[in-house]
C-alpha cells in the first residue's frame, strides 16, 4: 500500500468550478441514463445541450419556461442554452428588463447564473442576484446552493458556509451538494466537519466526477507529508524504494529508523516502518509502529487501515473491524477499508451494513470485480436477483473472458428459476441460466459445477 512522496502529493490549490462539479449549470441529475425512444421535451432539450446544439434546445426550453416559469430545472437549462449559444449578454439584459417590470425569484436566479458564467461578474454581481432570489423565495434550496458556490469560488469561504448549510438542510437528498460544503469547511479550519460531509457524499450514490473531487479534497485533508522536513526527503525516497520497488524491507527499516532518529514524531515514517516490519512478518513490532503513527496523527485514517489489515492477517476479526470502522470515519475515501468492513459484516450476516460498505466500495472503484462480486452476493442473500445479476453483468460485460462471473451468473439464474412462482418467470430465468452456463462450458468443458447446474435445469 504505497504512500505518495512529498514531491508528488496533492497541493492545496484553488479548484476550478468544473472540478468541483460546480460549473455554471450542472443539472444535478446525477448519473447518465439510457434514453427512452420517445423523449420528453425537457429530455430532448437536455440531449441537444449535451450534443452542443443550444439553438435547438432554446426552441424547446423557451416554450417549457413559458408554461412552467417557476421550474428551477427548466430555468437552469434555459440559461445554459443561452450561454452556450453565445447570448449571455443579451440574456442578462432581457432578464434585467423582465425584473424591472415584474421581479420574480427565478429571473434573479437565472441572472445570477448568467453573471456567474462571465469572469468579470462572477463575484459581487452574481452574489447580489442570488441573494435577491433567496429574499423572494427563501425556501428554494437551489438558490442557497448557488449563492454558496458563488461565494466559494470567490474564496469567501466563511461566507459560503451559511447558504451551503441551508441548501443541504432544505434538500438533504442532494448528497453531492455536500462537496462544496466540505471544501468550505476545510478552508475555514473545520477538518472534522469536512470529513463528515465527504462521508455523506460517498454514501449518496455520487457520480464519478464527484468521487474524484471528494478524493482530491480528502487527499488534501489527509496529506501525511504535510510539513515533512526537506532534509529527510532523500532518505525517505530511499526507504520507500527499498520497501515498494526492490522488496528489501530490511534495508527500508534502516532508512526509516535513521529518519526517526532525527525526527521521532513523524507519523508517516512510523507507518512506513510498520509496513516494513509487517513485510518481515514481525507483527508485534508492526503493531507498535502503527500505534505510534496513530498516536502522532490521530486524524489519519490510513494508519487505522494498516492496523486493521495487520489484525485481519492474524485472524483478529473484532480488532480489525474496529480499526476499519475508525479508518472510514476518518477517511471515507478508503475503498479497501470499506471492502474489508463489508466482508467482516457479511461473515456475521449483518446484510444491511455489509451492503452499505460494498456499495461504497463499488462507488469508489466501479471496475472492482471483487467489490461487485461481494455486493452481488449480498443482494442474492436478500433475494434481490435483479440487483445481484446487475452487479455480475457489469463485470461480465466489461470482461467477457471472466469465466468466474459467467458461472456465477449462470448459478444465480438457476437459483432464480428454481424459486420462481410463475411459469414465464421460471422459463425466462432458465433461459438466461443456460446461456451463461453454456458460455462457461465453451471454455471449460469439464466444469463440473456448470454441468451439474444444467442438469438441474433440465430436470425441472
Amino acid at each position: 500500500m504505497p504512500l505518495l512522496t512529498p514531491s508528488n502529493r496533492l497541493r492545496m490549490l484553488r479548484w476550478p468550478a468544473a472540478l468541483l462539479g460546480l460549473g455554471l449549470l450542472a443539472t444535478g441529475c446525477g448519473h447518465g441514463q439510457a434514453q427512452a425512444p420517445a423523449l420528453s421535451p425537457q429530455a430532448q432539450a437536455r440531449a441537444y445541450l449535451d450534443g452542443n446544439q443550444p439553438e435547438e434546445a432554446l426552441k424547446l426550453l423557451r416554450e417549457l419556461h413559458a408554461r412552467t416559469p417557476d421550474d428551477v430545472d427548466v430555468a437552469r437549462a434555459l440559461t445554459e442554452a443561452q450561454v452556450k449559444a453565445g447570448r449571455a449578454d443579451a440574456w442578462a439584459e432581457e432578464l434585467r428588463q423582465s425584473i424591472a417590470k415584474n421581479e420574480r425569484a427565478v429571473d434573479q436566479y437565472m441572472l445570477g447564473l448568467t453573471l456567474f458564467s462571465r469572469a468579470r461578474d462572477a463575484g459581487a454581481p452574481t452574489v447580489a442576484a442570488f441573494e435577491r432570489a433567496i429574499t423572494l423565495s427563501p425556501s428554494t434550496a437551489e438558490f442557497h446552493y448557488r449563492l454558496g458556490v458563488a461565494r466559494l469560488e470567490s474564496e469567501q469561504y466563511a461566507a459560503a458556509l451559511g447558504p451551503l448549510r441551508k441548501a443541504v438542510e432544505l434538500a438533504p437528498e442532494r448528497a453531492g451538494w455536500k462537496l462544496p460544503l466540505a471544501k468550505a469547511l476545510a478552508r475555514t479550519g473545520d477538518a472534522a466537519g469536512a470529513v463528515e460531509a465527504l462521508g455523506t457524499v460517498v454514501k449518496g450514490n455520487p457520480t464519478p466526477s464527484e468521487v474524484a473531487t471528494a478524493r482530491a479534497l480528502m487527499n488534501q485533508l489527509a496529506d501525511p507529508f504535510q510539513n515533512f522536513p526537506k532534509a529527510a526527503e532523500a532518505k525517505l525516497e530511499e526507504g520507500m524504494r527499498y520497501l515498494h520497488e526492490l522488496d528489501a524491507p530490511q534495508h527500508a527499516l534502516i532508512a526509516f529508523e535513521e529518519i526517526l532518529h532525527d525526527y521521532p514524531d513523524l507519523a508517516v515514517v512510523h507507518a512506513l516502518l510498520g509496513l516494513a516490519y509487517q513485510r518481515l512478518d514481525d507483527a508485534g513490532r508492526a503493531v507498535d509502529e502503527f500505534k505510534q503513527a496513530i498516536e502522532r496523527a490521530p486524524q489519519d485514517g490510513k494508519n487505522q487501515l494498516y492496523l486493521g489489515e495487520l489484525y485481519l492477517s492474524r485472524q483478529r476479526a473484532d480488532a480489525a473491524r474496529t480499526a476499519f470502522e475508525k479508518a472510514v470515519a476518518l477517511n471515507p475515501l478508503l475503498e479497501l477499508a470499506w471492502f474489508r468492513l463489508g466482508d467482516l459484516r457479511l461473515e456475521s450476516r449483518d446484510l444491511a451494513t455489509a451492503k452499505e460498505a460494498f456499495q461504497v466500495a463499488v462507488t469508489l472503484t466501479p471496475d472492482s470485480a471483487p467489490a461487485r462480486g461481494k455486493l452481488s452476493l449480498v443482494y442474492q442473500l436478500e433475494g434481490d436477483y435483479t440487483a445481484a445479476q446487475r452487479e455480475l453483468r457489469y463485470v461480465a460485460d466489461k470482461d467477457p473472458e471472466n469465466t468466474e462471473f459467467a458461472l456465477r451468473l449462470g448459478l444465480l439464474y438457476t437459483e432464480e428459476a428454481q424459486k420462481a412462482r410463475r411459469p414465464e418467470e421460471r422459463q425466462k430465468a432458465a433461459s438466461e441460466a443456460e446461456r451463461w452456463l453454456g458460455k462457461v462450458l465453451e471454455t471449460q468443458p469439464d466444469n463440473a459445477v456448470a454441468s451439474k447446474a444444467l442438469q438441474v435445469l433440465k430436470g425441472q
